[in-house]
């Protein structure tokens, strides 16, 4: 795939375009530019949004160092979005979708396979993503939409802020503030392919503090079928989500905030498509999560603040089947032999068994994984133009498995991170700022910088100049793997395999095995050049955010991971380059949004040429963008309507994915009435689906082009 340039003159055009625009037409005083915009249009909020995720200086965008999207809660139900993951169709260059049975897959310029690595997810300032895996499981992510109140996506690497997993960026899920949901409030929702939603919060809110208690289920019953268009897939899921948030006020200076949560359910997951080893019965995931986050927040001075945090989360995942090895045969086919590895598995003087005698036994892939963070944070404004935010951090995770670590295990990050923002004059800013930490994965330290200059054209416009590098460790499965299956409740005539390892690398080819083998680390220089402008009318206001990215990939681990084969190294250097747009346009009662995304991406193998051959070399290289979409975009319209009434439309789209396309158009209809005691909601909404291709994998089947939904809802 060739690199593309003309789009990069043409967004050196628009860039220009956009710098002239704002000087001529849209100029304010010197004195003014050093002050977001706090006009009011007829009803229109025209202030600068600020960003707190990505430098965890508070920010407006024409002085944050990258460019980042925002997500208010609001538009998010307002759009009708039915689940978290859905909502990062919003957001530029991001790819959402559905992997295995129907596990859910968010990424940002691919670069992953399905696990999706390489991106940090927290939930307010919390670690979110999974412990040995660095994988994200949305299904059971402890955050009811309701509850949402922005999310913030720093698009591009954030490692000089978040460390290490921040590699292609970082999400920030920022939940409401118990003191804004005192009262009590319910909500449910249902619709096609068995979804159910349920949430319903109380609360209270006062001088001494505030609190509330939410609880949330989530129940689907996933695709219609498999590829084969008449099987049922058994992929769907049902989830509770209990969360406890409070703030406790100490005095003017001092606070106290508090978060605890539990999470149990089930995954289902289909035999013929994810089970292993000649799965006979479903290996659903049962789910059973918890966390308890306490910070507290102090202040010296206006000007001066600092917080402490610390966090514990577990995630417990119970997976168990039963297997037939070898399978059955199909028909017409000879019975298959045994393994010959399962014979020298028995102990000397035991009889063998008959060669075509299966082993039967239940096998499982317990996993509990735990999470302990420690993190100290201190911000310093010396004066308008110059401001610190600096902190340390400790992070230690742990894992409990027989089946991938046989036993327990352990890895740390302890980290020192630092942000100036630094403004000579009203119309230049600029940040510098870096993490550097050091992890047990690899026992060595790392440093991720980033430097930046904002060009402040006018109080609307802002120009941007990023530089920066960033580094991922590997996992502690992909660097420290002890993978085995301890069959039991074995049946004869097999019975003295019970309790006795089968080891993967037994399994695997050993002349291209890597198995066991140290990995290295990532690493990922890019360059961003961005524009931010708001364009200000009567009675209207437009918003545009345009960036131009280039990304240099070096030592990507790619490879396979499964029972049968074992081959991952650092063998793969990648070339990204493309722009990005997201634009909106608001006047009273109507918002306007769209978004697109362009990438050309290209691979290299740079293994050892010997240890793969020619097309498996493509194949790896293959893998890390197998989840990349070269073209991508939504469009949203917000309305309101006469007689209390609310619409939306909103159309999602995403090319080149595995050789499948996306398209779908959301429409919702809602009724809102808003009372001084009490307010509720009603609302219908439609999710059409323009293509009934399945959605990057052949079992991602809907049947009807038509999903209906509807809604109710009340507060008081």
């Amino acid at each position: 795939m060739k690199k593309g340039r003309p789009f990069v003159t043409w967004l050196s055009a628009t860039l220009i375009g956009g710098a002239l625009l704002p000087s001529t037409g849209f100029g304010q005083s010197p004195t003014s530019d050093l002050m977001p915009g706090l006009l009011a249009l007829d009803g229109v909020q025209t202030e600068i949004p600020e960003v707190l995720t990505t430098t965890r200086l508070r920010q407006s965008k024409l002085r944050v160092p990258g460019t980042t999207t925002i997500l208010t809660g609001d538009m998010i139900r307002d759009l009708g979005i039915m689940n978290l993951v859905e909502a990062f169709r919003l957001v530029p260059g991001m790819v959402v979708g559905a992997y295995g049975s129907n596990n859910p897959v968010a990424t940002y310029h691919g670069t992953s396979q399905y696990e999706q690595r390489r991106l940090q997810v927290q939930v307010d300032g919390r670690t979110a993503y999974r412990v040995s895996l660095a994988d994200v499981d949305w299904i059971t992510m402890p955050v009811a939409l309701e509850n949402i109140e922005r999310i913030e996506v720093s698009r591009g690497p954030n490692s000089a802020a978040d460390g290490i997993n921040a590699f292609l960026g970082s999400i920030n899920i920022i939940t409401r503030s118990p003191q804004d949901t005192a009262g009590v409030e319910a909500y449910a929702s249902a619709g096609s392919r068995g979804f159910v939603r349920a949430f319903t919060s109380v609360g209270e809110a006062g001088q001494a503090g505030s609190w509330r208690l939410s609880y949330e289920k989530r129940k689907s019953n996933g695709f219609d079928t498999t590829r084969d268009g008449v099987t049922p897939f058994h992929d769907g899921h049902n989830v509770n989500n209990f969360n406890f948030d409070s703030i406790i006020n100490i005095d003017s200076r001092h606070s106290v905030d508090f978060r605890a949560g539990v999470i149990d359910g089930i995954n289902e997951e289909d035999r013929d498509r994810s089970g292993k080893l000649g799965a006979m019965t479903d290996p659903d995931i049962v789910a059973d999560d918890y966390y308890l986050q306490v910070q507290f927040n102090g202040a010296t001075s206006p000007n001066h603040f600092y917080h402490v945090q610390a966090s514990h989360q577990v995630q417990q995942r119970r997976q168990r089947w039963s297997v037939r090895i070898p399978e059955l045969p199909e028909p017409g086919e000879a019975p298959p032999t045994a393994p010959d590895f399962l014979a020298d598995l028995f102990p000397p003087g035991v009889p063998l068994p008959s060669q075509t005698s299966p082993l039967i036994a239940d096998l499982n892939e317990d996993i509990k994984e735990s999470r302990h963070e420690f993190e100290i944070q201190d911000t310093i404004i010396f004066n308008p133009g110059l401001k610190l935010v600096s902190g340390l951090g400790y992070r230690n995770d742990g894992y409990d498995s027989e089946t991938f670590f046989n036993g327990k295990g352990s890895t740390y990050q302890s980290r020192l991170f630092a942000n100036l923002e630094y403004s000579p004059s009203h119309w230049l800013t600029l940040n510098a700022g870096g993490n550097w930490e050091r992890t047990s994965t690899t026992d060595e330290g790392y440093f991720s910088p980033r430097i930046a200059s904002n060009f402040i054209l006018n109080n609307n416009h802002a120009l941007r100049f990023v530089f920066s590098r960033a580094v991922r460790t590997p996992d502690a499965f992909e660097q420290s793997p002890d993978w085995s299956y301890r069959p039991v409740n074995v049946r004869a005539p097999y019975e003295a395999l019970e309790g006795t390892r089968l080891l993967i690398e037994d399994l695997v080819d050993s002349s291209t095995s890597t198995y066991g083998e140290d990995l290295e680390e990532e690493w990922i220089t890019s360059r961003e050049i961005s524009y931010f402008g708001q364009f200000r009318f009567e009675h209207a206001m437009l918003s545009t955010e345009i960036r131009y990215f280039n990304d240099d990939f070096r030592d990507m681990i790619s490879g396979v991971i499964n029972e049968e084969e074992w081959f991952i190294a650092n063998n793969v250097a990648m070339k990204q380059e493309g722009v990005e747009l997201e634009t909106s346009l608001t006047f009273p009662g109507t918002m306007l949004r769209a978004t697109y995304a362009y990438m050309d991406q290209e691979g290299y193998y740079t293994g050892d040429p010997a240890a793969l051959s020619p097309k498996d070399q493509r194949y790896v290289v293959g893998l890390l963008s197998r989840l990349s979409a070269r073209h991508s975009g939504s469009a949203a319209w917000i309305q309101e309507l006469p007689f209390e009434l609310q619409s939306s439309v909103s159309y999602y789209w995403t090319n080149e994915v595995r050789e499948t396309r996306f398209e779908r158009a959301d429409f919702r209809l809602a009724r809102r009435v808003d009372r001084p005691d009490y307010s509720y909601v009603l609302a219908l909404t439609i999710q059409h689906y323009l293509d009934l291709q399945a959605w990057m994998s052949p079992d991602n089947r809907i049947e009807d082009h038509n999903q209906f939904f509807v809604e109710a809802g009340i507060r008081f």
